[in-house]
């Protein structure tokens, strides 16, 4: 596996050398409006594979972009090559209706140390709820980024993402009730603990996600990518597209149903992605919001 493929594939031609803060939120910058949070491997007859030179193949050579599992362990990959000072980390993400951590580690975070400050780095979240910045391991201070107000929290030796959101516009009068739409201004994330971890540790998480009928990745192909100024997002037939802040604490947020023919063209076009196997949009009852 080449670095420099990494670096070409996301568009990334600053300093290699410079391992500070300013380089980190460089390389998730790049990462988040290059490489989908998606997947539409397992929509197309295909399956979700951790191991490293598959996910290089898929994501630099093919293109591709990928779930947190794919796309955060190439992340990590691609930092602790450039010499920086990481940790793999398991997350355990909020689920609303049931008011929730899930049961099982299904979330991969990466942990970033630099000059003895301690960072959270996550490429792999998607949508609205995605970071644009490295998240200082600081409990209890607000963070602002462009897509919200990020907040870390710590009880007894847990971490708690949380995410305070704005008000939303909604362009298209007939979605106003959408179940696609978050209603919470204040949205809990996922939780974390500073135990390293290792790609071995959420194999069989990761053929629990791509099988069970409880997986909210088998009710749902989705595909996500961050923008200059919001995001994009695909899910079954919907595709949404958010422009964070464009007046005064308000997103706007548009819909467009897609007719089939359309969608191989908007993944190209919009997502920079082309499969190889015919996609089976779907789009399930269980919980899910942009």
């Amino acid at each position: 596996m080449d670095i420099e493929a990494y670096f070409e594939r996301i568009g990334y031609k600053n300093s290699r050398k410079k391992l500070n803060l300013e380089t980190l939120n460089d390389i998730l910058q790049h990462q988040i409006r290059t490489i989908p949070f998606e997947n539409l491997s397992m929509h197309c007859g295909e399956s979700m594979e951790l191991d490293l030179k598959t996910i290089f193949d898929q994501v630099v050579r093919k293109n591709r972009g990928g779930w947190c599992l794919q796309v955060n362990h190439i992340l990590y990959w691609a930092l602790t090559t450039m010499g920086f000072q990481t940790t793999m980390l398991g997350g355990y993400v909020y689920n609303p209706p049931a008011k929730k951590y899930s049961n099982g580690m299904i979330h991969l975070v990466v942990q970033v140390t630099i000059s003895g400050r301690n960072y959270i780095v996550d490429a792999g979240f998607g949508c609205s709820y995605q970071m644009w910045e490295p998240l200082e391991l600081i409990s209890g201070k607000d963070q602002p980024q462009v897509p919200g107000i990020f907040r870390l929290t710590e009880e007894n030796g847990i971490w708690y993402l949380d995410q305070i959101r704005r008000e939303q516009f909604i362009s298209n009068p007939e979605f106003l009730n959408s179940h696609l739409l978050e209603k919470e201004k204040y949205r809990k994330i996922y939780s974390f603990t500073l135990k390293p971890r290792t790609i071995e540790d959420f194999e069989s998480i990761n053929t629990y996600l791509q099988t069970s009928p409880t997986s909210l990745f088998t009710s749902i192909s989705l595909c996500s990518l961050q923008t200059p100024e919001g995001v994009h997002c695909l899910v079954g037939w919907t595709l949404t597209s958010r422009r964070f802040s464009y007046k005064d604490n308000v997103d706007r947020v548009e819909f467009k149903t897609l007719k089939e023919e359309e969608i191989d063209e908007v993944l190209k076009t919009i997502f920079g992605v082309s499969l190889e196997r015919k996609l089976l949009p779907k789009h399930g009852d269980l919980f899910f919001t942009i």
